[in-house]
């Protein structure tokens, strides 16, 4: 039987590490408002105080209203976020990448190419972020890159990196997370991916599929807040599909539900959602979002899927 997992310890130690490889300089904090990379970041800051910046970057591929809600939690934290808008940058730079592999690589080098440019005009040469131990088993083991595993498979951007969270899993995490008093709504809140609804439209990326498909994600958070889920978003499919509009045709896209329950982010299982909750998803989606004629609910376990389509 291993040894109880201590958070107390745990966070002691995690301070005394930063302090080390950091010295008197100052450091980076990339935070997204997760619970990964806010623990990482609040005990960096209980580690450095005011040498450390804690910096945010609009990406475009957030949830509805997650920006502003996000820099208010962090404020709130004392972390005094700067936000960085690169919207545009993205966009610009996954322009026609269909490849899902692509998508995350991109996504990976234009995120720490921005990152690299605020620590070189800022002089500072140490970057703290919350990659967990499930990011670095997906990303080694080939199955998909995670945007923040860079020193584990060899990737220099030419900065250090500090990764105190590495060798958690997302279950200790969140005991690290009440244990420092954080909000519920930082220690209890969802995963979401690091590329955000960027993997959740299959395929190529603009704002017009984002909007979509932010907007059927909303959706599906307000109609089963109530449900018990590690995960629950919409997926924005490939290709169009033929519905009815009007009484006309219309060629529109389509929309997957995805629900999964897990410990870890290793294993899922896909939820048992009742019919009614499902059709009443469907009908605000199709009533709600006019280009969407479709709605389906995936129903795969991980293994053989991953939870999140791409």
């Amino acid at each position: 039987m291993g040894i109880p997992f201590n958070p107390s310890e745990f966070v002691s130690r995690a301070i005394e590490n930063i302090r080390g490889i950091v010295g008197g300089e100052m450091a980076v904090a990339a935070c997204s408002g997760g619970v990964d990379s806010t623990v990482a970041t609040y005990i960096a800051k209980m580690a450095l105080d005011d040498r450390l910046k804690t910096v945010y970057i609009d990406d475009g591929f957030r949830r509805e209203g997650e920006v502003e809600e996000t820099l208010r939690i962090l404020g709130d934290l004392g972390l005094n976020p700067i936000l960085l808008d690169r919207k545009s940058l993205f966009y610009r730079n996954l322009k026609g990448v269909i490849d899902a592999e692509r998508k995350r690589r991109i996504f990976r080098e234009t995120f720490y190419n921005v990152i690299g440019d605020f620590m070189k005009s800022n002089g500072i040469k140490f970057l703290v972020q919350g990659t967990i131990a499930a990011d670095i088993v997906e990303t080694k083991g080939g199955i998909k890159t995670q945007h923040n595993v860079l020193e584990q498979i060899g990737v220099d951007y030419g900065f250090k990196v500090i990764e105190p969270l590495k060798e958690l899993y997302k279950p200790q995490v969140r005991e690290v997370a009440r244990y420092l008093g954080l909000p519920r709504e930082i220690s209890e809140k969802m995963p979401f991916p690091g590329p955000g609804l960027l993997i959740r439209v299959v395929g190529e990326v603009n704002p017009k599929r984002i909007e979509i498909v932010r907007k059927a994600t909303k959706i599906v958070e307000e109609e089963l807040r109530d449900v018990d889920a590690f995960q629950k978003f919409a997926v924005l499919l490939p290709g169009r599909a033929t519905g009815i509009r009007g009484g006309k045709r219309k060629y529109g896209y389509m929309i997957a539900i995805r629900v999964v329950i897990s410990e870890d982010a290793i294993t899922a299982d896909p939820l048992e959602i009742p019919f009614s909750k499902l059709r009443s998803i469907a009908d605000r989606i199709t009533s709600e979002i006019n280009d969407v004629v479709r709605v389906l609910y995936e129903l795969t376990p991980k293994p053989p899927s991953t939870i999140e389509f791409e």
